[in-house]
């Protein structure tokens, strides 16, 4: 069972940065639309930000501007990029693959990482 790890989570104060990163092995990460998605507690889990195998964005509009998806240069890890964070961006942070190429059909997550912002 193929699982994304990130890590990056953490308490920040409002107007704050934090950097997620999500791993996965093989070439899933270059291979994949990758994608960014946020619970909150008693909310269901929402798209924060996505990145295409080629490299298109796009955002959640409610972080449009502030936050920024991104693969690393080897393309073996993607990142988001938090900046400018609010309170009602706090909740866990999941990292997700949509399988393209060999892995079209597939879906991977991870365990999440929890992201707290106090205000």
């Amino acid at each position: 069972q193929v699982q994304l790890v990130e890590s990056g989570g953490g308490l920040v104060q409002a107007g704050g940065s934090l950097r997620l990163s999500c791993a996965a092995p093989g070439d899933i990460v270059k291979a994949s639309d990758m994608g960014w998605y946020r619970q909150a507690p008693g909310k269901q889990r929402e798209m924060v930000a996505s990145i295409t195998s080629d490299g298109f964005t796009k955002y959640a509009d409610s972080v449009n501007g502030r936050f920024t998806i991104f693969r690393d240069s080897a393309r073996t890890r993607v990142y988001l990029q938090m900046n400018y964070l609010k309170p009602e961006d706090a909740g866990v942070y999941y990292c997700n693959a949509d399988g393209r190429g060999r892995y079209r059909g597939r879906t991977y997550w991870g365990e999440g990482t929890q992201v707290t912002v106090s205000s």
